[in-house]
Protein backbone atom coordinates (compact mmCIF):
# COMPACT_ATOMS: atom_id res chain seq x y z
CA UNK A 1 0.00 0.00 0.00
CA UNK A 2 1.79 3.23 -0.94
CA UNK A 3 1.35 6.04 1.34
CA UNK A 4 1.29 9.30 -0.25
CA UNK A 5 0.88 12.84 1.06
CA UNK A 6 -2.49 13.08 -0.93
CA UNK A 7 -3.32 10.16 1.24
CA UNK A 8 -1.94 11.85 4.69
CA UNK A 9 -4.08 14.87 3.59
CA UNK A 10 -7.59 12.84 3.50
CA UNK A 11 -7.06 11.11 6.42
CA UNK A 12 -6.17 14.00 8.50
CA UNK A 13 -9.08 15.88 7.05
CA UNK A 14 -11.22 12.82 7.88
CA UNK A 15 -10.47 12.81 11.45
CA UNK A 16 -10.76 16.82 11.33
CA UNK A 17 -14.64 16.07 9.78
CA UNK A 18 -15.33 13.23 12.44
CA UNK A 19 -14.25 15.35 15.02
CA UNK A 20 -16.10 18.56 14.30
CA UNK A 21 -19.14 16.16 14.04
CA UNK A 22 -18.33 14.34 17.16
CA UNK A 23 -18.78 17.88 19.22
CA UNK A 24 -21.69 19.39 17.10
CA UNK A 25 -23.95 16.22 17.93
CA UNK A 26 -22.27 15.68 21.64
CA UNK A 27 -24.26 18.61 23.18
CA UNK A 28 -27.92 17.76 21.57
CA UNK A 29 -27.22 13.93 22.69
CA UNK A 30 -26.47 14.76 26.61
CA UNK A 31 -30.18 17.19 26.63
CA UNK A 32 -31.60 13.95 24.82
CA UNK A 33 -30.25 11.92 27.61
CA UNK A 34 -30.68 13.83 30.20
CA UNK A 35 -34.45 14.53 29.13
CA UNK A 36 -35.23 10.47 29.15
CA UNK A 37 -33.44 10.40 32.56
CA UNK A 38 -35.45 12.27 34.00
CA UNK A 39 -38.72 11.45 32.03
CA UNK A 40 -38.05 7.63 33.82
CA UNK A 41 -37.35 9.21 37.25
CA UNK A 42 -40.34 11.01 36.54
CA UNK A 43 -42.25 8.00 36.17
CA UNK A 44 -40.57 5.88 39.02
CA UNK A 45 -41.44 8.76 41.09
CA UNK A 46 -45.47 8.70 39.85
CA UNK A 47 -45.20 5.10 40.37
CA UNK A 48 -44.51 5.49 43.79
CA UNK A 49 -46.68 7.85 44.73
CA UNK A 50 -49.91 5.21 43.01
CA UNK A 51 -48.35 2.66 45.38
CA UNK A 52 -48.52 4.79 48.59
CA UNK A 53 -51.50 7.10 47.45
CA UNK A 54 -53.42 3.73 46.85
CA UNK A 55 -54.30 3.32 50.54
CA UNK A 56 -55.26 7.02 50.64
CA UNK A 57 -57.53 6.83 46.82
CA UNK A 58 -54.90 8.96 44.91
CA UNK A 59 -54.59 7.83 41.40
CA UNK A 60 -52.10 9.04 39.32
CA UNK A 61 -52.03 8.13 35.38
CA UNK A 62 -48.59 7.62 34.12
CA UNK A 63 -48.02 8.98 30.76
CA UNK A 64 -44.81 10.48 28.87
CA UNK A 65 -46.25 13.74 29.66
CA UNK A 66 -46.65 13.42 33.12
CA UNK A 67 -43.81 11.20 33.87
CA UNK A 68 -41.35 13.77 32.00
CA UNK A 69 -42.99 16.80 34.15
CA UNK A 70 -42.61 15.27 37.06
CA UNK A 71 -39.02 14.14 36.01
CA UNK A 72 -38.07 18.19 35.19
CA UNK A 73 -39.80 19.99 37.96
CA UNK A 74 -39.44 17.14 40.88
CA UNK A 75 -41.64 17.27 43.76
CA UNK A 76 -43.89 20.43 42.66
CA UNK A 77 -44.11 18.86 39.13
CA UNK A 78 -45.70 15.43 41.48
CA UNK A 79 -47.83 18.19 42.64
CA UNK A 80 -48.59 19.69 39.82
CA UNK A 81 -49.71 16.47 38.09
CA UNK A 82 -51.38 15.22 41.02
CA UNK A 83 -53.73 18.72 41.57
CA UNK A 84 -53.84 18.60 37.07
CA UNK A 85 -55.50 15.02 37.49
CA UNK A 86 -58.02 15.70 40.34
CA UNK A 87 -58.94 19.48 38.19
CA UNK A 88 -58.88 18.09 34.48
Amino acid sequence: MVFDSTSAIAYALGLVIIFILCRVFAKPLKWVLKLLLNGVIGGLILAAVNFVGGFAGINIIINPFSALLAGLLGVPGVILVVLLQYIL
